[in-house]
């Protein structure tokens, strides 16, 4: 049995990682509720561009675009396509699964796709795929901690320009989303091209009236104003949503490590206790057996 002072001196180091453990779960929490909001003020304006996009689509069912798939998109072989990844790790760890998971979805992703451009948003994803030798086309710093719309814009501009240039075939965006209070799932979205049916309803029926439509000064010019928008709303909201598991998993993870600190002092203090009634007795049967001794000393 460890003795008293080694006993102590582990429940004052638990006790010090418990103050920590505790402030880092309140800084997650304030910041998972700024996240939140962040991404309710902004929703409204982006679901608006895409009910506008379905809207245009609807009354234009033979309208082609450079942002959505077109039969030579479609019929290139998925080892010609030149598809860029953006994937959004963490700068810190201590978040449970968080990182892991979305490395690893990523990382068996691009093995699928050889033919790939790499985008990396967070430090830890950095440091992953250089290890893992996978070579990183663009990192955009200092982005994950502080979703903002500007830093969407930037990087929605940076895929766009590509894309534009011909340089990239496909787009898609890896991150992780929300399912409840206590679960997270990895998330793989395709940006570009955009597919026609996640914009048109399926459940109108054929007779049924629809309004007239002016697009000015046509709806390729309208279309290639939107859909820009779209994209930035889209990667801003992909930012936030991350941030928001991020700061929900490292919630969590604290709670538990709080929780298991409370547990392992509470053993501590049972042993502490066995520890110090057994030094009492120790010392009670030390003191009687001097006093037995000194009792026959005298009657001899």
């Amino acid at each position: 049995m460890a003795n008293i002072k080694e006993i102590q001196d582990r429940m004052r180091s638990i006790q010090d990682t418990l103050k920590i453990t505790n402030a880092m779960y309140m800084i997650s929490t304030s910041k998972l509720k700024k996240s939140k909001k962040m991404l309710a003020d902004t929703e409204p304006y982006f679901f608006a561009l895409q009910s506008e996009m379905s809207r245009i689509l609807r009354h234009l069912p033979e309208f082609e675009d450079i942002y959505f798939e077109s039969d030579s998109s479609v019929a290139k072989k998925p080892e010609e396509k030149r598809v860029g990844y953006i994937v959004v790790t963490a700068d810190k760890g201590l978040a449970g699964s968080y990182n892991h998971n979305i490395m690893k979805a990523a990382y068996e992703h691009l093995q699928s796709h050889p033919n790939n451009k790499l985008f990396v948003l967070g430090e830890l994803g950095r440091h992953y795929f250089e290890q893992q030798g996978v070579h990183i086309d663009k990192q955009f710093h200092y982005t994950v901690q502080n979703p903002s719309l500007n830093r969407a814009r930037n990087i929605s501009g940076e895929l766009l320009e590509q894309y534009h240039e011909g340089k990239l075939d496909e787009i898609y965006i890896i991150y992780t989303a929300m399912v409840n209070a206590v679960a997270e799932e990895v998330e793989i979205k395709q940006l570009l091209p955009l597919k026609r049916a996640d914009f048109t309803s399926l459940h109108i029926p054929v007779d049924a009236p629809r309004e007239e439509l002016a697009l000015v000064p046509s709806a390729e010019a309208v279309m290639d104003r939107i859909v820009p928008d779209y994209l930035v709303g889209f990667v801003y909201g992909a930012l936030v949503e991350a941030f928001s598991c991020e700061q929900n998993a490292r919630m969590m993870a604290m709670e538990n490590a709080t929780n298991s600190a409370k547990d392992m002092l509470h053993e501590l203090d049972i042993l502490y206790n066995r520890a110090r009634q057994a030094a009492i007795t120790q010392e009670i049967t030390e003191v009687i057996a001097g006093a037995k001794a000194q009792k026959r000393k005298k009657k001899r």
